[in-house]
């Protein structure tokens, strides 16, 4: 079980809650469930190529099932490969480098060996937009863009949009470059809704947004002008030997919270699936879901909510969407007796930290001002991390292995 407890997350019934949400979403897991009820299409050869943050974990357990000719793994952070298992490429995360458009060089290597005697199995989980890139612009002027989209407060749709008709390998590219050999994609989702072609930018997805829709984005949320590439699209006869499968995502990290909260013996109830919006708006929708819980539910329940909220940038301090989320939720519960807001990130990064998230009570804010941190001035300047961490309530669980956007636990003691 990972380790959730923190000063106010003692409560040995809430980790296993969040345990169960992440085990229920482990990847290789994930794909052994699917390999155990689905028989992969016949080919002369197989390949594997996982990319992603849980790249590692789900490329391991295909080859553990598989005889495969080559491999290529394209990951974040490196961890124990089954030794079948051919080279892994670091890339940068969330902005693509050097090492990102190393790894998109090393992609289309790998794919040009393919034909259409082959099989391609691509397992494919959430950083992949990053981590991989063959940019049809520079480096430079991509890792602006993507700077200025991730402190926009834009959602995810729209910076994928960008992402598709400015590089090779998304939005079908991988398709392209494989040379007609047959493609199963196994996929971790980390987008909300579970758009293919959204989930690492859809490498192997076809894409119904247009150039026209990248030029309205870009224009809107950047000001730039940029010379988008058409991708391919859903009636592109290139897709008939292409299957993408939705192996484990966010509702299903849910489904495994609610039913152990229910075998802790608390009340649950998911109130929200596919959230989205500006994480501290969204804390004060969750904050009066549940003000009326304690009004009409009797303790210990748990209020559940999934999906991925945005902050827009407006100071200089530390944090991510999940820790100020939190934030937000603390100033509007200071006061009340024995509750719990936990907002968590799957893949346990919040943003650029050490933290995949944090514990808000009712007691946060007056625990942080003793210790003179205020609770709004730490919002206003995005500083929810350095908030969280003076009072002990960061959650520091290191890198997971998954990816299924982020979850709350609005919780009632």
């Amino acid at each position: 079980m990972h380790a959730f407890q923190t000063v106010s997350l003692q409560d040995l019934r809430v980790q296993r809650i969040l345990a169960g949400a992440f085990d229920a979403v482990e990847p290789a897991r994930a794909v052994k469930r699917f390999l155990q009820t689905q028989t992969l299409p016949k080919a002369k050869r197989n390949f594997i190529f996982g990319l992603g943050k849980a790249a590692c974990a789900m490329s391991n357990a295909l080859a553990d099932e598989i005889d495969f000719a080559d491999s290529l793994i394209i990951t974040k952070r490196a961890s124990f490969l089954n030794p079948k298992l051919g080279a892994v490429m670091l890339g940068n995360h969330p902005v693509p480098g050097a090492e990102s458009l190393a790894a998109g060089r090393a992609a289309l290597k790998f794919l040009a060996q393919l034909n259409p005697d082959d099989l391609l199995i691509c397992l494919i989980s959430g950083g992949g937009s990053a981590l991989m890139s063959a940019p049809i612009i520079p480096l430079e002027e991509m890792q602006a863009l993507t700077e200025t989209l991730l402190t926009s407060g834009a959602r995810i749709e729209e910076i994928n949009t960008l992402r598709r008709h400015l590089d090779l390998l998304k939005g079908g590219g991988v398709v392209q470059a494989a040379h007609g050999a047959q493609i199963i994609s196994l996929i971790l989702s980390d987008v909300v809704g579970d758009p293919i072609e959204a989930i690492a930018s859809g490498p192997t997805a076809a894409d119904p947004s247009t150039r026209e829709d990248a030029a309205a984005v870009a224009a809107r949320i950047t000001n730039s002008r940029y010379d988008f590439r058409e991708t391919l699209k859903p009636d592109d006869s290139i897709f008939k030997n292409v299957q993408n499968i939705i192996v484990g995502n966010n509702d299903a990290a849910l489904n495994a919270a609610k039913a152990q909260a229910e075998q802790e013996g608390f009340y649950a109830e998911i109130i929200q699936r596919g959230v989205q919006g500006e994480a501290r708006d969204i804390a004060k929708e969750l904050v009066q879901k549940l003000e009326q819980a304690c009004e009409l539910l009797a303790r210990p329940f748990c209020l559940l909510a999934g999906g991925e909220t945005t902050v827009t940038i407006r100071g200089d301090g530390k944090g991510g969407r999940n820790s100020e989320l939190a934030l937000a939720a603390a100033i509007e519960m200071a006061g009340m007796k024995n509750v719990l807001c936990i907002s968590v990130a799957t893949d346990g990064e919040d943003g650029i930290t050490d933290a995949a998230g944090a514990v808000a009570t009712g007691e946060s804010v007056q625990r942080a001002g003793a210790l003179g941190v205020e609770a709004v001035d730490s919002l206003l300047r995005n500083d929810a991390y350095s908030f969280f961490d003076s009072i002990g309530d960061l959650i520091r669980i290191g890198s997971s292995g998954t990816n299924v956007n982020d979850l709350v636990l609005m919780i009632g003691l």
